[in-house]
């Protein structure tokens, strides 16, 4: 026997080989290319702060006019810290102020002044390195001090009114009532905006935006939080979108916990273009990893557009490319908060027994990961009582099948926007559920034989199935043609293609050497 499901070693392994020859390429071409938001990604971790009066970051002011005169190719930090040197120049805010202005121009120097501006530029990313890295000794002394929730999974529950300051008391008041960690939904769009906003914000919609002030705002909040509760509130937000890179950067310097960061989301339902996605992802990862942050992945939203029973191996196919991208961009396995999600139809006979056997798959495949559960959306109507009832069940699978991560699902979810009572209720059913069979896992093992080991096997296999198929052809080609979520993302089309660019031959990135330890 091999844990509680019974499933062969030799198809577990050839599983997770097949990602990695399904993964292999692409992450060849995330090496081989640049996009500007990795780049902007650099100069903030170097320094570049603020915005101008129109509130167009002056990082994407300086990217944009070294783009202009050089090309994105040869990486930015050279040419930005050669126009430093030559204009006897300290500040590079204040360069991209001036470059702004037009009087600025940019070059890609060779010989003694290349490298005196890699030099350069390398002890300034270094310096904001090691800021992260500071950030991530801290978060281990506080929950040395504060302690970790006391049982798992941990609750994990959403704030979205569009004014950070006032998520700060929601997200305070959710921590008292049991939460262990608070995700600021980003505001409706934002991941289609090509800058990250500067500054404290209050219009978001439908959540509120992703902004450096708004993390270090509730990251402050919730360390109160935690002083006042003796256990440490971890907060989230989301590395997804045109930006990615820059979110991963900025999340890591003011110590943000947990990260959205999924490999395929924005492509499948943001539309970007894949390979924009993939470069922009390996470099957040590479982020995460340094900053201590656990990723959360996104294949609970291929549900959502497709059938949870019919399609459910992709579901495993995703994970297990998740993790080849993750642990290849240096994640280790603790860091990895896999995605799945309850979104089985409930009229669908032995629905439970399905989730069921969905569950404990993704628990057994990937041990040592705190997989994020999520809640049912998909199939709530509006009837509340009905609603709760399905939540309950969630709560129950997730308990059984030792999930690490279970976000708080609300009985008007995906009807309307929850009220604060609907969420006091929701907190209540997890509440009662955990504390009367939190340990029910200890106990619970499926019938030898039965329908939920048949059921968790037919899946793997699919799941193999459809990873040979994808090695056959290419990962691109897979997206391309609509095999996860049913979207269809050709590599040649999608917003944000025109921002990615290959490497030229002298192409430098100090950020990427200092996170993969090359140099000194």
């Amino acid at each position: 026997m091999t844990g509680k499901l019974d499933l062969d070693p030799v198809l577990v392994a050839r599983a997770r080989a097949l990602a990695a020859r399904a993964g292999a390429p692409v992450v060849e071409l995330a090496r081989s290319h640049t996009t500007v938001s990795v780049e902007r990604a650099v100069l903030r971790l170097a320094g570049v702060q603020g915005a101008d009066p129109d509130g167009i970051p002056w990082v994407n002011r300086l990217v944009d006019a070294v783009v202009a005169d050089v090309g994105l190719g040869h990486g930015v930090a050279v040419p930005v810290f050669d126009a430093l040197a030559r204009d006897q120049m300290a500040d590079v805010t204040l360069l991209a102020q001036k470059a702004a202005a037009g009087s600025v121009r940019f070059e890609v120097p060779v010989g003694r002044a290349a490298t005196a501006a890699r030099r350069a530029a390398r002890r300034a990313v270094a310096a904001g390195v090691r800021r992260i890295d500071r950030r991530r000794v801290e978060r281990e002394r506080l929950v040395r001090r504060f302690g970790d929730p006391a049982r798992r999974p941990w609750i994990y529950l959403i704030v979205a009114t569009g004014d950070i300051y006032e998520d700060i008391p929601q997200a305070q008041a959710a921590a008292r009532a049991g939460a262990d960690a608070i995700a600021v939904i980003r505001s409706t769009g934002q991941s289609l905006l090509d800058y990250v906003p500067e500054g404290a914000t209050r219009e978001g919609f439908a959540g509120t935006y992703a902004t450096q002030e708004n993390f270090r705002l509730m990251r402050a909040a919730l360390d109160e939080s935690s002083r006042e509760l003796g256990r440490y509130v971890r907060l989230t937000n989301y590395a997804s979108g045109l930006c990615m890179p820059e979110m991963a950067a900025l999340a890591g310097l003011e110590r943000l916990d947990m990260m959205l960061n999924d490999s395929m989301y924005g492509i499948l339902f943001r539309d970007i273009n894949p390979i924009r996605t993939f470069v922009d992802q390996r470099f957040s990862r590479q982020v995460h990893a340094r900053a201590g942050i656990i990723i959360n992945t996104g294949e609970d939203n291929y549900l959502t557009t497709a059938d949870a029973v019919d399609e459910a191996h992709t579901v495993t196919v995703s994970q297990l490319l998740n993790e080849f991208f993750a642990h290849e961009a240096g994640l280790a396995d603790w860091q990895l908060g896999l995605g799945h999600a309850f979104e089985i139809n409930p009229d669908v006979p032995e629905s439970l027994r399905l989730e069921l056997a969905h569950a404990l798959l993704a628990r057994e495949l990937f041990p040592d990961a705190p997989l994020k559960w999520m809640p049912p959306t998909k199939h709530m109507t509006g009837d509340v009582f009905r609603g709760n009832l399905l939540d309950g069940f969630f709560n129950l699978v997730g308990a059984l099948t030792g999930q690490g991560i279970l976000l708080v699902g609300m009985m008007t979810e995906a009807v309307v926007t929850p009220w604060l009572s609907d969420r006091d209720i929701a907190l209540q059913n997890v509440r009662y559920v955990l504390g009367a069979a939190g340990g029910l896992h200890e106990d619970f093992v499926p019938a030898s034989g039965g329908f939920i080991q048949q059921r968790a096997h037919q899946v793997l296999g699919s799941a193999v199935e459809l990873l040979e198929r994808i090695g056959e052809q290419s990962l691109l080609t897979a997206i391309g043609e609509g095999t996860f979520g049913i979207m269809k993302r050709p590599a040649d089309r999608g917003k944000g293609l025109d921002g990615v660019a290959r490497h030229e031959g002298d192409y430098y990135n100090p950020a990427v050497e200092i996170l993969e330890g090359v140099g000194s």
